[in-house]
């Protein structure tokens, strides 16, 4: 197939699965492996299109982002949303600095540990559906500074690819009583730092190698990235709340399950 294709299928992967619970950067590492795609570019190029559903987060939330962002000088409830949002971000992002290599090199290149991982979290995700503590905080933007940091030590976790980062933040405010939705909304804001940053340093340690060719390739894969994070940003919060984590749970027992079923035969 065409580039471009694999362009195509890689940003719906990415666009489908950056906002729920089930390992964007699994289920990235593993389409490609099943497509062929070799190492080096679509390494980059799966973490460069996580932009574009990250730009789907800015674009639904823009009016409350920009509030807070023009409230700073004078707001102490936005003073204490951007606060929150940065303690939680300062533990995922010490690990990343310090374990960059390790995660790309060694972690990254383990299928087996990414199906483990899906499937492991699979069986925590029906646990905490069915086991969550009632909440105590509801609203994303004023959660105190302990859930917060709370919430950004269990991003670290996403650092092993399969976790899930959205995953593991959405489990971690669930079990340190906050709503279920508002743990997902706090997640869509940690995510534009977090996934920004990523976007960033990626970018850099591979700009010899981005030909212009390339950048159109990627244009593309961040293009339907974005469209399809829309569209699961739009729907996740209601999803949840009707239906709660269990079929994100099960999604990640088949894939992962699969997955290993899979290896075992190859």
């Amino acid at each position: 197939m065409s580039d471009w294709i694999y362009a195509v299928i890689l940003g719906l992967v990415e666009g489908l699965t950056e906002f729920i619970p089930v390992s964007s950067t699994g289920h990235l590492l593993l389409a490609k492996t099943l497509l062929g795609l070799p190492n080096g570019f679509w390494d980059t190029f799966s973490v460069m299109i996580q932009l574009g559903a990250i730009l789907a987060v800015v674009v639904l939330y823009f009016q409350r982002l920009w509030k807070v962002l023009i409230g700073l000088p004078t707001d102490p409830k936005a003073r204490w949303f951007a606060f929150s949002v940065l303690i939680s971000i300062i533990p995922s992002m010490a690990v990343a600095f310090l374990a960059h290599d390790f995660i790309k090199t060694v972690l990254f290149e383990s299928l087996d540990l990414i199906c483990w991982s899906l499937l492991i979290g699979g069986i925590l995700l029906l646990f905490v559906d069915r086991f969550t503590p009632p909440p105590k905080e509801s609203d994303a933007m004023a959660l105190s500074w302990q859930r917060s940091i709370g919430i950004g030590l269990c991003q670290c976790l996403a650092m092993i690819p399969g976790v899930s980062r959205s995953g593991a933040t959405i489990v971690g405010g669930s079990l340190l009583g906050i709503d279920r939705r508002a743990a997902a909304e706090f997640s869509f804001f940690m995510a534009i730092p977090t996934m920004a940053g990523a976007f960033v340093l990626d970018f850099w340690e591979n700009r010899d190698v981005l030909t212009t060719d390339n950048l159109g390739i990627i244009a593309v894969g961040f293009a339907v990235s974005f469209v399809a994070g829309l569209v699961v940003v739009r729907t996740m919060l209601d999803f949840i709340n009707r239906f709660g984590l269990a079929p994100y749970g099960w999604w990640r027992i088949v894939v992962g399950g699969g997955g290993l079923i899979w290896l075992a035969l190859n």
